[in-house]
């Protein structure tokens, strides 16, 4: 599929892959976004293009849906259809990009599935959603943003309580978790399901990747390297960065969860990289135990981290979460770490009280401690190339809400200011 490039080339890659200290991977920077030197201020627009039922439970109310593919199947094409395009057309609108540009954002990363750029065939999902991001590059570029196109998407079967204690779409699913559109198996890899991704990628790059607020495409968001043959991670990586190499974009792979600093020696020869991993401190009973504290240190030291890959990096997922109580976040009708009520886990606290549907319904207690949290991330982040933030909204999620944030006074207005300076040292 991309001749002599990919037999000849990628084999030089990967021996330049094997070298003991970490490369510069540049050979030019992306003329849209000086990834290099600026730091990267954003937030993603997570629940617009691929669902996630706790972020907009309002949807998956009634009905026996898990994820946008469950949902679809049970809807049918014509009321899917109905019920999703009426969702894109409204759950974001050219007023949330002039928010975020008013906020002081300079990124906005764009979660899209494989089957609103190219379906396949047996699948229930409805396509539309496509054309609407074309307007959302639109209204980014007149808000003065600058976009990650990110693709999200697919299927992966692994035990509920694995699945649910780590989170984030790709043919055949590349983690298997709600957000990649299917919970279930992992089958990325599988059959033709690589060879899929590639050409929709392709068909993104041929679309957007020229548009003026496109500085950053994403080959595939949250592959599970646990469950998946690294390998071909690694390979994918390089054929879709050669397919994307000349589009002046920054080309952005994940982490696949092997720990960002795993990555630091890869990628010698290639240019236009940008590596993004995910920050969660609330998905292992551990975690979601840990004292205030403790999760800013531990936040602090992965910044650190970052700041070690020698390459740009950013943290393209994070939260104000220190608890897990969201309903739904981890997954339909499951229950919460925190409170006990998840499977094998044991009670930290109460969940009364931490989702009463806005920021502004929570103790003050809450509120210093999001706001800390917040503020230490963001000092750790920019330690490497910066951060966006997950996500601008929810119908009641007020920990990971940007703009319910950002209304009551927890997310700093402007983005440098400090009620907590110093706490990354």
């Amino acid at each position: 599929m991309f001749g002599s490039w990919n037999s000849a080339v990628a084999i030089g890659l990967l021996a330049l892959s094997s070298h003991a200290s970490p490369i510069t991977p540049y050979k030019r920077a992306p003329s849209k976004f000086n990834y290099d030197n600026d730091k990267v201020r954003g937030v993603n627009t997570g629940g617009w293009f691929v669902l996630e039922p706790w972020i907009t439970p309002s949807v998956f109310e009634g009905n026996d849906a898990v994820d946008e593919y469950t949902l679809t199947q049970i809807l049918g094409k014509d009321a899917a259809y109905e019920r999703l395009s009426r969702h894109w057309n409204s759950w974001f609108t050219q007023d949330d990009f002039k928010q975020m540009a008013g906020a002081g954002l300079n990124h906005v990363r764009i979660p899209i599935g494989y089957w609103s750029v190219i379906g396949r065939d047996g699948d229930p999902y409805v396509q539309g959603a496509y054309d609407v991001l074309g307007k959302a590059l639109d209204w980014a570029k007149d808000a003065g943003l600058k976009v990650m196109i990110d693709l999200h998407g697919g299927k992966l079967k692994l035990p509920a309580t694995f699945i649910q204690t780590l989170m984030r779409a790709a043919p055949g699913s590349q983690n298997g978790f709600d957000n990649s559109g299917r919970l279930g198996n992992v089958g990325w890899t599988q059959g033709d399901t690589i060879d899929h991704t590639l050409k929709v990628l392709n068909k993104i790059r041929d679309d957007h990747a020229s548009h003026p607020a496109v500085a950053a495409i994403e080959l595939l968001n949250e592959p599970m390297g646990s469950a998946v043959d690294m390998n071909k991670v690694r390979q994918f990586y390089m054929d879709g960065w050669g397919n994307l190499k000349d589009s002046d974009v920054a080309v952005t792979f994940h982490d696949a969860f092997q720990g960002v600093t795993s990555w630091g020696n890869w990628g010698g020869g290639m240019w236009n990289l940008l590596l993004d991993t995910h920050h969660y401190e609330i998905f292992s009973p551990d975690q979601v135990s840990q004292s205030l504290d403790n999760h800013i240190k531990t936040a602090c030291d992965f910044g650190n981290q970052m700041a070690s890959t020698g390459k740009p990096t950013i943290a393209g997922e994070w939260t104000g979460g220190i608890t897990d109580c969201a309903k739904w976040l981890n997954g339909k009708n499951k229950g919460a770490r925190y409170d006990g009520t998840f499977p094998d886990s044991f009670k930290v606290g109460d969940c009364a009280g931490k989702y009463t549907g806005s920021v502004a319904g929570l103790s003050n207690e809450d509120k210093n401690n999001i706001g800390r949290f917040i503020e230490a991330q963001l000092d750790a982040y920019d330690k490497a190339s910066g951060w966006i933030f997950w996500t601008w909204k929810t119908e009641g999620a007020p920990e990971w809400d940007m703009q319910d944030l950002l209304a009551n006074g927890l997310f700093p207005q402007p983005l440098n200011s400090r009620k907590y300076p110093g706490q990354c040292g």
